[in-house]
């Protein structure tokens, strides 16, 4: 019996296929991406605000010093919580009696008058009733301190700004330096392609981390030199303001005092040419964004011209060109979205891998520099901290966790984002 044939107008609607919801793995990835930027972003306000540091204040007062004094969150801590565990994580009778310490010295008279006990028994308790009393006045973090006694918790989430705004940044230059290399090598061919892609082989056959390595000496030798140039003549500057300033003065003015005030007026007014410490980190830092985006452009280069190769020979690219179509135009409006597919792949490739380069060299103490932390070295100062005698894991595991989860969950948007952008897979669905 022939089954009843049903009219098209009545067949239920097609669903629309949404293309960024295609890889369950990818929104997973994307989620776990977009919480961790929220978490390392956001939290900047908290990592970089400045803690009152009250041994600077006391000091500061005694000398009749009234500027504020204070620590970023991420550089502050007490050398005595060195090395503490995380909060929730156990602690052994020698942290706990540090934690003992670390109390303040009115809290454990208040605790010693209402347990009828003495401060010195309270110090010294790690277990019952005392140290049930103690262990509420305990200073700790959510995932305890380094060797300086540094919350390790404000050091991984600014750690983590630096390493992904590196990397990602690295990664935009070296794509836009790819796409544009390979694209005109793969366009133009012939004897240009030749050179281009030859250039490419050298570059290939380079390490980068020496690149990286010559880059840093370059800028670091152009920064002194610019130094060496700048401290005499503001030093001069400096000089000629004070004896104009003198000069204008009358004789019965021109006192000591007055000549200090003139001075410390010109320095204020002309600094000591000396870069400050952030000028000097964000030299660093510039130049190592810099280096491994200019040498991670290879790969997206040979990728691009492979498939310029291929579409500039396409019927729709050779009837652009035969109704006089311009060059830009072509690539932009003909060959660019045949190659957003490839270029979204290597571009969510290119950063973990520029993540990973600045992890690593940092861990090697090339990149970014103490006290201004990223996954890299700290990796590489809890990998010090890991041995026979004590093992201070959590040192070691979060940065490394942290890195590894973000890498991961990269290359998952990497491959949902290849599927949404797939002209292909669109038609098939």
């Amino acid at each position: 019996m022939d089954e009843p044939s049903v009219p098209a107008l009545a067949a239920p609607a097609r669903q629309p296929d949404n293309p960024l919801t295609r890889s369950v793995a990818g929104v997973i990835g994307l989620v776990f991406l977009g919480l961790m930027f929220a978490a390392c972003l956001g939290s900047l306000p908290y990592t970089l605000w400045p803690v009152v540091d009250p041994v600077a204040d006391a000091a500061a007062e005694s000398s009749g010093d009234e500027r504020p004094r204070g620590t970023p969150r991420y550089m502050a801590g007490d050398p005595r919580s060195g090395r503490l565990p995380p909060v929730w994580a156990p602690s052994d009778d020698r942290d706990f009696r540090r934690l003992n310490i670390l109390v303040p010295e009115p809290v454990v008279e208040q605790l010693a008058a209402e347990l009828s006990t003495t401060p010195d028994e309270l110090y010294d308790a790690t277990r019952g009733p005392l140290a049930d009393a103690m262990r509420e006045h305990h200073a700790r973090t959510i995932l305890g301190t380094d060797n300086l006694g540094r919350s390790l918790w404000a050091r991984v989430l600014l750690g983590g700004s630096i390493s992904l705004g590196i990397g990602i940044a690295a990664a935009a230059l070296s794509v836009c330096i790819g796409t544009l290399y390979g694209a005109i090598a793969g366009y133009v061919g012939g004897l240009t392609d030749s050179v281009m892609m030859r250039i490419v082989d050298v570059l290939y056959g380079l390490p980068y981390i020496l690149l990286v390595v010559l880059l840093a000496v370059a800028v670091d030798a152009v920064v002194d030199n610019m130094i060496a140039e700048a401290v005499p003549r503001i030093a001069a500057q400096r000089e000629a303001y004070v004896e104009s300033a003198l000069s204008a003065l009358p004789e019965a003015e021109r006192t000591p005092a007055a000549i200090e005030r003139l001075q410390v007026q010109a320095l204020d007014r002309f600094g000591t040419g000396e870069p400050t410490t952030a000028t000097r980190t964000s030299i660093n830092v510039i130049t190592l964004l810099v280096a491994i985006g200019g040498v991670s452009w290879l790969t997206m280069a040979r990728v691009v011209r492979g498939q310029v190769l291929s579409l500039k020979n396409q019927p729709f690219v050779e009837a652009a060109r035969a109704v006089g179509a311009p060059t830009r135009r072509i690539f932009l409006k003909h060959l660019l979205p045949n190659l957003l597919g490839p270029i979204i792949v290597y571009a969510t490739l290119t950063v973990p891998q520029a993540i990973l380069q600045e992890s690593f060299l940092s861990f090697l103490g090339i990149g970014v520099q103490q006290p201004l932390p990223s996954w890299g070295n700290l990796a590489a100062e809890g990998l010090n901290e890991i041995n026979t005698t004590r093992s201070n894991w959590w040192l070691l595991l979060f940065p490394c966790l942290l890195l590894g989860s973000t890498l991961l969950a990269l290359n998952f948007v990497g491959e949902g984002l290849r599927e949404a952008f797939d002209p292909k897979r669109a038609k098939k669905a």
